[in-house]
């Protein structure tokens, strides 16, 4: 019988936005963040403190219906928020106790190309995703990181291309 996840802390959050440019530049000039990556012209990623992103913005597109919208999938606002756990073996054993408990997983097990982070998204009671993620890029004086740009491809999704996908992968291409 699988055990129950013990989070080590709070990790990143994620953030629909209606303009990438334009949340960058708050988040950098006002906030005080600095850029890790981005993929394309359709995320960054940004931190303040070791981990590769505490946050990370995703660009809803213009055309959406949902570009104008609120609290809904899709719409401007939180996209997904997540908890740390230690290894790749314990995203493995809370994937089985989330599947036993009969809890929805969205996407995962995976490892995204930005942060090299593993992945594992679920819904809470009220369908917001929740991620537990693991073995993300540290980034510090002994370990410095420059920022690249990703293409909007699998590899940035899931470097592992789905193989340790717990439930059926989504229907893969570039959504501009």
């Amino acid at each position: 019988m699988p055990t129950r996840p013990r989070p080590q802390r709070l990790g990143h959050v994620v953030l629909n936005v209606r303009d990438l440019q334009a949340s960058v530049r708050f988040y950098t000039e006002i906030v005080g963040l600095e850029v890790s990556d981005h993929i394309e012209d359709q995320m960054a990623f940004l931190r303040c403190g070791q981990d590769h992103h505490d946050l990370a913005l995703a660009q809803i597109p213009p055309g959406d219906p949902q570009h104008g919208a609120t609290y809904v999938p899709g719409r401007p606002g939180l996209e997904h928020f997540s908890y740390q756990l230690g290894s790749l073996a314990e995203i493995e054993e809370a994937a089985r106790y989330l599947q036993e408990k009969g809890v929805d997983i969205v996407r995962g097990i995976g490892k995204h190309g930005p942060g090299e982070n593993l992945f594992l998204v679920f819904k809470d009671p009220d369908g917001n995703y929740c991620e537990f993620y693991a073995d993300m890029v540290q980034v510090t004086p002994a370990q410095p990181y420059t920022p690249r740009v990703w293409k909007n491809d699998l590899a940035a999704f899931d470097q592992w291309h789905f193989d340790k996908f717990v439930v059926p992968p989504p229907e893969w291409g570039p959504k501009r």
